[in-house]
């Protein structure tokens, strides 16, 4: 494969022209901007359409599938339809279902981690079988439609994208992200940094509080050696809320605090990261701050966001402190469960006499 077919810019499949989101070329000034929901559906039509019998089998699952809730950001062999098994066109609206997701941003993320394989293959001098960046797999769970329920996933080592639709409402998470190496220390592409928003962030939070105010946020000296809700089907986290409370810190710590929330909820386009801001605005100060390990670059360390609606979780403790894990979760809403659980109620209501 030559990876350029795939690793290429999105913006030509999502433009203008392709899926009808302007009018005819005398009405052009009024344009018609697309939802994300109708954006996912018609890219994942498209995806689908292209492929044939024996690779659609491979692609697609029931909505009520366990397989939906069946997340990992581990390398290791999955469901679903991997990139080598695409042709060129094919991976172009791969590209296209995976784009639809993810704010530019998220999206240079995300195909930077798959890249990011071609290293590991270097450095630990794999065949290609293990580090390969043409193994990640795509999942449709359902049909796609603007009404009725349907989902897609995008996942392979260190990226799991996962979205529900339901009656035309996107819900996005488990979202997962991760970088190794954190930082590239040889080879032509020496310095590159993937989630570096992610990383910076947390240690100015970090250093930007006072001394005491520290000790409440570092809840243990030693870093947890992973995300403490790993790949869970649900986010949860034992006991209350710990670390810092937001309600502590001054206006510039919180600042700090809000400006690495912001990283994470525009990894998504812009009326998905609406949605992300609006849990935050909605949590105001009933957030804590939490962090074990080092506080310096190159110690080990993790830190958490915990919000009643959301989390946040990075952790950089392996391999030297050369190799990131960051998640977004939503306490009740990964997998669309508060709105699947909303909609399945209202389409069992009786109805009225």
């Amino acid at each position: 494969m030559k990876r350029r077919s795939f690793l290429g810019s999105s913006v030509a499949l999502l433009g203008t022209g392709m899926l009808g989101s302007s009018h005819s070329q005398e009405n052009s000034s009024h344009v018609h901007h697309v939802g994300a929901a109708s954006l996912m559906t018609e890219c994942a039509n498209r995806f689908l359409a292209a492929l044939d019998a024996d690779q659609r089998a491979k692609a697609t699952f029931t909505f009520d599938a366990d397989e939906r809730l069946n997340w990992h950001f581990i390398p290791k062999e999955r469901k679903g339809l991997p990139l080598r098994e695409m042709t060129p066109y094919q991976r172009h609206l791969a590209s296209a279902l995976l784009a639809a997701g993810l704010s530019q941003t998220g999206y240079i993320k995300a195909v930077t981690i798959m890249s990011l394989e071609d290293v590991l293959k270097m450095i630990e001098s794999d065949s290609g079988e293990r580090r390969n960046p043409e193994k990640y797999y795509f999942s449709v769970f359902g049909t796609p439609s603007d009404r009725g329920a349907w989902g897609y996933r995008v996942e392979g080592h260190h990226l799991s994208q996962n979205y529900t639709m339901v009656n035309g409402t996107v819900i996005d998470g488990p979202s997962f992200f991760g970088a190794n190496p954190a930082q590239v220390r040889q080879g032509p592409r020496k310095g590159l940094r993937t989630l570096a928003g992610e990383d910076d962030l947390g240690l100015e939070l970090i250093h930007a509080l006072d001394e005491e105010e520290r000790k409440m946020a570092i809840v243990d000296t030693t870093a947890y050696p992973d995300i403490l809700t790993a790949a869970s089907r649900k986010a949860a986290l034992q006991g209350q809320p710990s670390g810092l409370s937001a309600s502590k810190m001054n206006g510039k710590q919180y600042d700090a605090l809000r400006a690495l929330m912001e990283e994470y909820a525009h990894n998504v386009p812009g009326e998905l990261a609406e949605g992300r801001m609006a849990q935050i605005d909605k949590a105001g100060k009933h957030i804590h701050f939490a962090w074990s390990g080092g506080i310096e670059r190159g110690d080990l360390r993790y830190y958490r966001v915990q919000t009643p609606s959301f989390l946040i979780e990075l952790d950089d403790t392996q391999d030297g402190a050369n190799h990131i894990h960051s998640v977004w979760r939503d306490f009740s809403g990964d997998f669309g469960e508060d709105l699947l659980r909303q909609h399945y109620e209202a389409s069992h209501k009786p109805s009225s006499a």
